[in-house]
Formats: structure tokens, C-alpha cells, sequence
């Protein structure tokens, strides 16, 4: 009995952190594994990727609305991870506005889309090479919250 409890509670958290792994349904599917830099570097047009990062600028046009987003690597549920490594930058455009007060400098976001081409950019003084997405989806992720856990010392009388 006790060995069918452990089974059963074991299965039961491998299913509950599988949930966790997969994602917000919007961002599933298949993609190509490549990078914004390797796309730049190989000029790789209609693959269809999924990629996230952070949010550099908005760009509001009269009728779509462009994100430029610093790449960062993606963890198993498609949320961009906190890693001081860049994935290179790339730019996601899709119709309508999304509000750059909400979509701010810095918030996280996955974007599901193709290669549509790219465009010389700079950042600062340097040239850099962007690779331009039509986005399907655009996903903004809910800001983290850090939090300071305290750990007190036991009190012992002796």
C-alpha cells in the first residue's frame, strides 16, 4: 500500500511540473532552433521561430506596432531567462497598437512568428544586422517580483 501511495504521489508531481514545462498555449508548436544571430549570420528568411527577451523599444506605426527585443535564451515554458547572455537582437512587428506604457523597456516577452528579412540598424555607434519577424503572437509575460526570504536563527536557552 505504502509503495502504490509513493507511486501515485510521484506520478502526480511529474504530471504537475510537465504542466509547468509546456508553456502558455499560445507559444506551443514547432519552431526552428535557431538564433537571432545565427539568422543574421546565415540569412535565414521564413523560418518560423519562436523567441523572446527583453523589450529594448516600441515603435507605434500608423498600423502595426514593432518591438525591438534583446534575445535571451528560453526556458522549457518559452519564458525568456534571467542570464546575462544574449541571444542577439531581433525585431517583432505586428499589426495593431500595443501601448509602449504597458509593453515598457525591460518587461519580458515571447514572440511566435517568420523571418520576414533584414535591416541594418545601429546600437549606439555600431552597425548591427536585425532580423525582422511578422509576429503571430506576442506574449508578455507577467513581471517577476523579487522577494527577500529571511531565515532567523533558532533561539535556544540552554
Amino acid at each position: 500500500m505504502r509503495t502504490t501511495i509513493i507511486v501515485l504521489t510521484t506520478a502526480l508531481t511529474a504530471c504537475l511540473l510537465s504542466a509547468c514545462v509546456t508553456g502558455p498555449k499560445p507559444l506551443r508548436g514547432e519552431f526552428s532552433n535557431l538564433s537571432p544571430a545565427q539568422a543574421s549570420k546565415n540569412n535565414t528568411v521564413n523560418a518560423k521561430v519562436r523567441w523572446g527577451g527583453r523589450i529594448v523599444a516600441v515603435n507605434n506605426k500608423t498600423d502595426r506596432t514593432c518591438f525591438e527585443i534583446v534575445g535571451l535564451y528560453l526556458s522549457n515554458g518559452a519564458r525568456p531567462q534571467k542570464l546575462d547572455k544574449s541571444e542577439g537582437r531581433f525585431i517583432a512587428c505586428r499589426n495593431g497598437f500595443y501601448d509602449p506604457d504597458v509593453f515598457k523597456a525591460g518587461r519580458e516577452i515571447t514572440i511566435t512568428g517568420a523571418i520576414d528579412r533584414f535591416e541594418n540598424g545601429k546600437i549606439g555607434d555600431y552597425d548591427y544586422r536585425y532580423p525582422i519577424l511578422i509576429a503571430d503572437v506576442v506574449y508578455l509575460w507577467p513581471e517577476r517580483r523579487d522577494v527577500d526570504v529571511i531565515i532567523e536563527r533558532p533561539f535556544f536557552i540552554w
